[in-house]
């Protein structure tokens, strides 16, 4: 066995950890489903050692499922884990008919990386019989390994904000500076590596996966152009997206443009918040803002040849934005109860990064790369109280690199980015 066969980077728990074995007891089917590489095989065979497991391929039949999916399950009983399910439609239906003899719980645990693919045809086949579970790359708990899944700071934050400002969170330990934390991305493998590595596991993580899918999603005749797509789009990232003004700058169809977006939405590299409106949709811009799943994909979509370059870089503040929109989505993943979540922008500028409601509670935030946040940061916070007086508005936050919590003003503060 060779040196690079020998490595196993050690097991970090993550937070989904207990609502992952509480579902498998409570429901006969489970679906695990988020991009490739983070790490739900991995999960699944140090959780449930005692299941059988089977990982599926887009080129070859394994076990003939495609063809006799009966016989393939026939031998193949449950606990079963089946692995990247979208590349075996054809098990589902006799899957049902399983499933359906005794809605025993915790039969089967499905995974699949391609959204639309898994989610419409399980949802179709096992309606009522399966639950969905997401999984993300690394969140920062994972990282400084204390995963703590009830009680992040952003569940403390819905919970309770005059609690959380009374006694507000410490910050995590991480193990790298912010910009290589950035540079790095949550992918769990990218955590192990040497630096001089990170780059090349970037470059074969797109070249390997994100095409690979795409060519199993759509017919794309150019792939080099798509590529090109890519780049493009992780440059967007953190903005409304026009998608006229997309296609434009690579000479295709807007249309093209959209579709092939979503192609990116489907293999969890891409995902949207939609424009929050309230009852004064004149004033609203309704554009959806969008953001790339992995920072390191798009300091790598960059060429931004290290954490040091990203400090200086442009796009700094829409790749930290980014970092905490996805730590943020993250937390949120990890709540049996997620909050709804939106955008807001007005036509005269004003803006506030993310809403957060729940429960009819909103809770604004701003999100500013510096480590000075001032009064000056919390506009966008008063302009949204201003513009809905009548709705019941949590104090806001402002969401930055720095070492300690603060007020800034009357209603709002500003928290650490990387807090517990």
């Amino acid at each position: 066995m060779t040196e690079q066969e020998d490595f196993v980077p050690k097991y970090i728990k993550r937070a989904l950890t207990q609502r992952l074995l509480s579902l498998v007891t409570q429901f006969p089917c489970v679906v695990l489903v988020g991009a490739r590489q983070v790490g739900k095989s991995t999960l699944l065979q140090h959780l449930f050692k005692d299941f059988g497991y089977v990982v599926f391929d887009p080129v070859i039949d394994v076990e003939n499922a495609r063809a006799d999916p009966e016989l393939f399950l026939q031998n193949r009983p449950s606990p079963l884990i089946l692995d990247e399910i979208q590349y075996a439609p054809e098990i589902l239906a006799p899957l049902k008919r399983r499933i359906d003899k005794t809605l025993k719980p915790g039969q089967y645990i499905l995974t699949g990386s391609q959204q639309w693919g898994v989610i419409k045809n399980i949802a179709e086949s096992l309606a009522g019989r399966a639950v969905f579970l997401d999984l993300e790359g690394f969140s920062l708990s994972e990282i400084a390994e204390t995963p703590s899944a009830d009680e992040g700071w952003l569940a403390r934050w819905l919970k309770s904000p005059k609690e959380f400002i009374a006694k507000p969170s410490l910050r995590l330990k991480l193990p790298y500076t912010l910009y290589e934390l950035l540079w790095r991305g949550g992918f769990p493998k990218a955590q192990f590596l040497p630096l001089e590595n990170i780059g090349d596991f970037h470059a074969a993580y797109q070249r390997t996966y994100i095409e690979r899918d795409v060519r199993l999603l759509a017919n794309i005749s150019d792939l080099q152009l798509f590529g090109r797509f890519v780049r493009l789009v992780a440059a967007l990232s953190a903005q409304e997206i026009n998608f006229s003004e997309l296609g434009r700058d690579l000479g295709i169809h807007s249309g093209t443009a959209k579709g092939w977006l979503s192609l990116l939405k489907e293999a969890f590299q891409w995902f949207e918040y939609p424009a929050y409106a309230g009852n004064v949709l004149k004033r609203i811009s309704l554009k959806p803002k969008g953001y790339c799943s992995d920072t390191g994909q798009v300091c790598f979509a960059q060429a931004i040849s290290t954490p040091h370059a990203l400090g200086g870089h442009p796009l700094w503040g829409a790749v930290f934005e980014t970092a905490v929109v996805n730590e943020i989505r993250k937390q949120a993943s990890f709540l049996s109860s997620s909050p709804n979540i939106y955008h807001w922008r007005s036509h005269g500028g004003a803006e506030c990064d993310l809403l957060l409601e729940r429960d009819g509670i909103l809770y604004p935030m701003e999100i500013k790369a510096t480590s000075r946040p001032s009064r000056g940061d919390t506009s966008g916070l008063r302009a949204f109280r201003e513009t809905y007086p009548s709705l019941q508005i949590a104090p806001g936050l402002v969401i930055a690199p720095i070492e300690r919590f603060q007020q800034l003003s009357e209603n709002d503060y500003a928290i650490p980015w990387d807090s517990n």
